[in-house]
């Protein structure tokens, strides 16, 4: 994969006109290096790690995304964390810089892998990635998840693709 480019994901199937459809393939496995790639950095307020506001805040952010042309059609991707029970961190992948929000670059190794099911597994799935990347020798730090699509959208394609994204250096012998 080429530096700060992450897999094709085809913005154009979305027969929902909320989030498109979100094909595994490609994603699984793969090693994706970042060096000084743009993200817009948004905060959104949870409840015991449930999101409150995250519509306004997503819907927000895109608009401003979109209105300064920096959306990537071929490489869209949201990296969510937990900062706490009470927030947490979404860093969408941007083109350039969005005037007025709050930008942030990141570099380094990365791992994927794609995991489906409902959203309350992704506790568990970042503990069984981080145990498959130690495994591989890897020391895993920050951890993503990449929600593809919404709870609305996963019903109606029958499929929950949650993909995590960990920053990886590799472990001294």
């Amino acid at each position: 994969m080429q530096t700060n480019e992450t897999p094709f994901y085809d913005q154009s199937d979305n027969p929902t006109e909320c989030c498109p459809r979100f094909k595994p393939e490609g994603w699984d496995d793969q090693s994706l290096h970042f060096e000084t790639k743009p993200f817009v950095r948004a905060k959104t307020r949870s409840l015991m790690h449930l999101p409150i506001n995250m519509g306004s805040v997503f819907n927000k952010t895109f608009d401003a995304i979109m209105q300064s042309d920096a959306h990537d059609d071929e490489h869209a991707m949201v990296l969510s964390r937990d900062l706490s029970p009470w927030s947490a961190e979404h860093l969408f992948a941007v083109t350039k810089d969005v005037p007025d929000q709050k930008m942030l670059q990141l570099s380094g190794e990365y791992q994927t892998k794609v995991f489906e099911g409902p959203y309350r597994k992704t506790a568990q799935w970042m503990k069984a990635f981080e145990e498959e990347l130690e495994d591989k020798g890897l020391d895993p730090d920050e951890i993503y998840a990449f929600y593809t699509t919404c709870p609305k959208c996963a019903k109606v394609y029958g499929k929950n693709y949650v993909v995590m994204v960990a920053e990886v250096e590799q472990r001294d012998a």
